[in-house]
């Protein structure tokens, strides 16, 4: 594979974003996948919203909601950390020394 294929993105920052606002998504901002953003950040949102409503049952779908975006956060930090994660240009997210 040649240069082409890699991303112009820091991997530094992608993962530096993902750990910290992984939940908000802003890190696919970042990599230029914006509707995969505005995903994460609507679930963040929606969930909180519904756990203050204080019932039991929108406490628990809220609970939910925050937890399929912690899981999803999980599994795209851990992309980035072993350089499989692409870019909104398909391009991938190299660690520094990746070889492709």
């Amino acid at each position: 594979m040649t240069e082409s294929v890699k991303s112009d993105k820091k991997y530094a920052t992608a993962v530096i974003l993902s750990g910290i606002f992984g939940v908000l998504g802003i890190h696919h901002f970042y990599c230029g996948r914006v509707l995969h953003g505005f995903f994460d950040l609507t679930l963040a949102i929606v969930g909180i919203i519904l756990i203050q409503f204080g019932d039991v049952t929108l406490t628990l779908i809220g609970a939910g909601l925050i937890l399929i975006d912690v899981i999803h956060t999980v599994v795209v930090t851990f992309m980035l950390l072993v350089g499989s994660y692409r870019d909104g240009k398909g391009k991938l997210i190299t660690y520094p020394g990746q070889k492709i």
